[in-house]
């Protein structure tokens, strides 16, 4: 898949993968992109609910490149529907060397599904915006 020029959504979380986070080859694990992934989303999620959301179901997720340790990860979010009580949220997951000027390059990208909960941690309806 050709990766688009620029990400779509906002720029949500933004860290540096870690020689913890990889496998014996030097890829970072797909497990520590999806949990940074689902961090972003939750925020995009909880910022747009007023609060409290929690993840129901990751629709699909595509690793196009691997990410390898010392890249700058970056995770955008783009809220792409919102039903009564569910948000659904877009991640572009881009990352650039640590150590070469290039440009930042999509590596992975997924759907994720958020439901907003009360304090009694029972679904809410989100509020409109």
């Amino acid at each position: 898949m050709a990766s688009p020029q620029q990400p779509r959504g906002n720029l949500t979380i933004s860290t540096v993968a870690m020689p913890a986070d990889a496998n014996p080859a030097g890829d970072i694990f797909g497990g520590w992109i999806l949990s940074q992934m689902d961090i972003a989303g939750g925020i995009a999620a909880a910022r747009r609910a007023r609060g409290r959301c929690v993840t129901v179901a990751v629709q699909q997720i595509a690793f196009h490149l691997p990410v390898q340790v010392g890249d700058l990860v970056t995770c955008y979010a783009d809220i792409a529907k919102v039903g009564r009580t569910s948000l659904t949220v877009n991640i572009q997951v881009w990352a650039t060397p640590h150590y070469e000027p290039t440009e930042p390059k999509m590596v992975t990208e997924g759907t994720f599904t958020y439901v907003a909960l009360d304090s009694e941690h029972k679904p809410r309806p989100v509020p409109p915006e």
